[in-house]
């Protein structure tokens, strides 16, 4: 799973450096590192939507108090999912 968080300005103002520490820790901790592929990029073109991530290619608007559930729903599960 490819994990891509944006780092441009915009989202750096609106704590893409939480979110991907957020990100690191949570894969850590739950062993997944050689499951996910955690990467930045620069501006994805959608500045006015918050943190911007993608899994996959699929879009996501991710704050640093939203990550956590982020994570749940959208790794975890994706994780799970991909092993069933």
């Amino acid at each position: 799973m490819k994990v891509t968080v944006c780092i441009g300005s915009s989202c750096h103002i609106k704590g893409s450096r939480q979110v991907v520490e957020q990100l690191q820790r949570l894969i850590a901790d739950n062993g997944i590192g050689d499951k996910v592929e955690l990467g930045g990029t620069f501006c994805m073109g959608k500045c006015q939507q918050g943190v911007c991530v993608t899994v996959d290619g699929a879009f996501h608007s991710v704050g640093p108090e939203s990550v956590t559930e982020f994570f749940n729903s959208c790794i975890l599960d994706g994780i799970k999912n991909e092993s069933e």
